[in-house]
């Protein structure tokens, strides 16, 4: 009796420490691209979105003047990223349709259909030019296919802000939609991130594929800025989101300040949990006006904590969040990629960053 009673015991304990156990992240390694590579009558650089699919990588290039994305493999082995080798870029050049013609495709993020072997991308649109931010869907070659309705909270031009738009998404785990982050706070919604805190919910839409519309839409408090400030541009925002448990997200913030040169930016990863607590705003207009639950967060990485183990000590400005391969121990990869703008604004990084999931 008393045997059995130490098993019960030692099992309630067992049970009770995987309940507690936390996901944490684990930096691996960083892969440099060189800059400004000829890929295929277009240069390689602008890498602002990325998904897993196809046994390959795709990436979105943002670059609103001519838009496309490319599709390349990623070399891993022993923990280290060994080589990033592309193999297509497609244009999104259709003459068929006007859709093109007819919005500002400021491209931020990608993700592929399998099933239907279709290409989704989130868009900011140009707000300074009343174009509205976009979803849409390609087939693999870039021919326009369909288009996603926005909420009634998000077209609204006049209180998004230009630049703050849509800018991570991710599928959903139940297979039947997918999530759209904005990077900073409708004017209606919260102030921008500030060096004291403040209420700075972003929202994070949930898209059905079947109806083509949003059906829920959460929010998410952004943290403020923590380097003192040396120029005239001091923003925080949300770059990228992985749905990689049920309603369990990381979530990328990524800060830039000028007056730093090339250490501008600093870049967090959160777990964020939706629960049955986080409250619905799809249907409010203003949460300056409510009062709501957002999703619970929690700290995982913070790049400031590994830059001695990157190129220069930059962490630059990451934009592209995916699954990587499943390492040598079982335990998942992440791979993290940066926009480096075209190096127009000064020296950047087609930086690759390899981390590994601990305690899924």
């Amino acid at each position: 009796m008393k045997n059995l009673f130490l098993i019960l015991f030692a099992f309630s304990v067992f049970v009770s420490c995987k309940k507690d156990q936390k996901t944490s992240l684990t930096f691996l390694d960083e892969f440099v691209l060189a800059d400004s590579i000829a890929f295929q009558h277009s240069i390689i650089g602008g890498l602002s979105g990325l998904d897993a699919a196809n046994g390959g990588y795709y990436f979105v290039v943002d670059d609103a003047h001519n838009p496309r994305f490319v599709k390349a493999e990623i070399g891993i082995q022993k923990n280290k990223i060994q080589a990033v080798d592309f193999k297509n870029v497609v244009f999104l050049n259709d003459t068929v349709t006007s859709y093109y013609k007819d919005n500002a495709l400021d491209l931020e993020s990608i993700f592929v259909d399998e099933e239907k072997q279709e290409v989704n991308f989130v868009g900011e649109g140009s707000i300074h030019n009343d174009k509205s931010p976009t979803i849409f869907t390609t087939d693999l070659n870039g021919n326009f296919l369909e288009a996603y309705e926005l909420p009634k909270s998000l077209s609204n031009n006049k209180v998004i802000k230009h630049n703050a738009v849509f800018e991570g998404s991710s599928k959903s785990l139940d297979g039947k939609g997918f999530w759209v982050a904005m990077e900073a706070p409708l004017k209606t919604d919260g102030e921008e991130p500030t060096f004291t805190k403040t209420s700075s919910p972003v929202r994070i839409t949930y898209f059905d594929k079947k109806s083509k519309k949003a059906t829920k839409q959460f929010a998410y408090q952004l943290e403020h800025i923590t380097k003192p400030s040396k120029g005239n541009i001091n923003l925080n925002g949300v770059t990228s989101l992985l749905e990689y448990k049920e309603n369990h997200f990381f979530i990328i913030e990524r800060t830039y300040q000028s007056g730093y040169g090339a250490h501008g930016n600093i870049v967090r990863i959160f777990d964020a949990v939706l629960d049955e607590q986080t409250t619905n705003v799809l249907n409010i207009d203003a949460l300056k006006e409510t009062t709501f639950i957002p999703l619970k967060k929690r700290l995982l990485l913070n790049f400031e904590d590994v830059k001695d183990q990157l190129t220069d000590g930059i962490i630059d400005n990451i934009e592209g969040l995916t699954f990587g391969p499943k390492l040598a121990n079982g335990n998942q990869s992440l791979i993290l990629v940066s926009d480096d703008n075209f190096q127009l604004y000064g020296k950047q990084l087609n930086q690759f960053i390899l981390l590994e999931i601990n305690n899924q």
